[in-house]
């Protein structure tokens, strides 16, 4: 599929080529080449003008063209192809008012990092880098692209972006990009939630997640964006239990534990502990009585303020709420534990519980017994067929109402703990309970 991608994208180039253009590729897929990482998508830039790209080829998307972008199909291939351009003023800080169609050098001084900024003629095999984009790749270096502020004042989303490159790619951000960072970071918020979110799943799902949170922290971005991580900085935790330090520590150690997590699994992880500081208590010693159900409310509102899909909140919003279940595993109803082993989102339970148990010096000893009985069941013993249903209860002359829900669940709850095994012990447990 890669060969096919670089061989679409090869042709468009080409095809520009024979008409007597400049073409080659652009930005990402130059700087992953180099780095020797997977290349998702091919860009081209051109100084062909739209109106000739189009003519080129025979099938081509429109939907960019104001901006100089043209996507054309190859196959089951899209290819972007941009024409060289500068940007207009960017009065919202989101996006150009317009643009002036340019040449290469023109089209390169106006992208964000100079890792993004270098060309490459896929038919020479050459790289074109005008703005020291190779060397700061070998010292691993985030750089952006002549001014910093001018850069960050185009596009406000550009100072997130700076924050996902360094922790996906495992780099530094040089000091004055990061100065720039700083002085414009409150401003991230004049970018929409949506953007917001994805440069955040990006940070959560790479290895350094944990490094990019703190990045995020130092340069001033985690307070807009995530006040309520901000909020745990300092916040202190009982040294018998957390000899890691305060909830913000506690939070990238678990954070730095997880293995290759989804985002959902890593969002839950970053917010399991958002509601300690709302319940802080230091009585005899420092509590945090109910910080789960507080912060299972308050991640369902971060989900809801990222724009995230009603799944994604639900499951973060259940895990958050559960993620201190298997602490009293041992002292727990058969029937609760079933119940939670029934959850679909089990695995991701035992993934943010085992990284909490790290976070906090601990061996996730109780976790790992958990994830293993739990294995060791069939999925009828964990979830068995129901003993009996409404109709039974109607049959047994009970009428429809809240009732039945009670019934029901005490039903289930003897039958998952193995006091009754067939439905006439069932009834037997009904007439007992609840005579008529």
């Amino acid at each position: 599929m890669a060969d096919s991608l670089f061989s679409a994208a090869l042709s468009v180039v080409r095809r520009l080529r024979e008409r007597g253009h400049e073409a080659c590729f652009a930005g990402g897929c130059v700087r992953d080449r180099l780095l020797g990482r997977p290349v998702a998508d091919y860009d081209v830039a051109t100084d062909a003008l739209p109106d000739s790209v189009i003519a080129a080829f025979p099938r081509t998307v429109e939907v960019g063209k104001a901006f100089g972008v043209v996507t054309v199909l190859v196959g089951p291939h899209a290819v972007e192809v941009a024409t060289f351009r500068s940007d207009h003023s960017y009065r919202d800080g989101r996006r150009p008012e317009g643009v002036t169609f340019s040449d290469l050098r023109t089209d390169v001084e106006r992208r964000d990092f100079t890792i993004n900024a270098m060309m490459w003629d896929p038919v020479e095999d050459r790289v074109i880098d005008l703005v020291g984009g190779r060397a700061d790749l070998a010292s691993r270096t985030i750089r952006a692209v002549g001014d910093p502020e001018r850069r960050f004042s185009e596009d406000k989303l550009r100072i997130l972006r700076a924050v996902r490159f360094a922790a996906t790619l495992d780099f530094a951000i040089e000091p004055a990009t990061a100065s720039a960072i700083r002085r414009f970071a409150p401003e991230i918020l004049q970018v929409s939630w949506e953007r917001i979110a994805a440069e955040l799943k990006k940070i959560l799902v790479a290895p350094r997640r944990a490094e990019g949170m703190e990045l995020m922290r130092t340069l001033g971005l985690l307070a807009p964006v995530l006040p309520e991580c901000e909020a745990t900085v300092g916040v202190p935790q009982p040294p018998e239990f957390h000899p890691e330090g305060d909830v913000w520590t506690h939070t990238k150690l678990a954070l730095r534990a997880l293995e290759s997590p989804s985002f959902v699994v890593a969002l839950a992880t970053l917010l399991h502990d958002v509601g300690k500081p709302r319940t802080i208590e230091h009585a005899d010693r420092i509590r945090f009585n109910g910080h789960d159900k507080v912060g299972a409310e308050m991640a369902a509102e971060i989900c809801d303020r990222l724009r995230l899909s009603r799944e994604e909140k639900e499951a973060v919003a259940w895990i958050v709420l559960k993620h201190l279940a298997f602490l009293d595993a041992d002292r727990m109803r058969k029937s609760t534990l079933k119940r939670l082993f029934a959850s679909p989102l089990i695995e991701e339970l035992f993934q943010v519980a085992r990284a909490d148990a790290i976070g906090s010096m601990a061996e996730p000893a109780t976790v790992e017994r958990m994830r293993a009985l739990r294995a060791s069941l069939p999925p009828d013993v964990i979830k068995p067929p129901p003993l009996l249903r409404g109709a039974d209860l109607i049959a047994m002359g009970f009428a429809p109402g809240p009732l039945f829900k009670e019934i029901l669940r005490e039903v289930e709850d003897a039958q998952l703990e193995g006091r009754v095994r067939t439905a006439e012990e069932a009834r037997e447990l009904v007439r007992a309970r609840w005579s008529r």
